[in-house]
């Protein structure tokens, strides 16, 4: 599956899951409806996925997790705060990077429209 329609999928479960649910719940509960919105149409979905760093060769358990991570190409980061801050997006880029892929969604649920709460983060730059 091509990356655009993967993203397509993720941007329209994000769009079915906050319109069933609404802005104000806890980052949790959205991750585990995303989870399975996107498992349902078939997409292979990791939740939680551990993300050590190397430092000077030495692999160091930090305690990053992505929050999820869709065919082993797309990392999805979750929020439910009142708004984005740039830090978020540094750490989503962060994770792409630490990853080396190339996409990454970062998904605010806490918004009245959800088309409001998507940002995509590409080779270092957000759209």
């Amino acid at each position: 599956m091509e990356i655009n329609d993967i993203t397509r999928q993720i941007v329209d479960a994000a769009v079915k899951v906050h319109s069933h649910l609404g802005p104000g719940l806890l980052e949790s509960v959205y991750l585990q409806c995303l989870a399975y919105e996107l498992r349902e149409r078939g997409l292979t979905v990791e939740k939680e996925v551990p993300l050590p760093i190397t430092y000077f060769g030495v692999r160091i358990e930090a305690g990053f997790r992505i929050d999820l991570l869709v065919e082993d190409q797309v990392v999805i980061e979750l929020k439910s705060v009142e708004e984005i801050a740039p830090v978020h997006k540094k750490q989503l880029l962060t994770y792409l990077r630490l990853t080396d892929k190339k996409i990454g969604l970062l998904l605010n649920f806490n918004v009245n429209l959800m088309k409001d709460g998507i940002t995509r983060i590409a080779n270092g730059a957000a759209d």
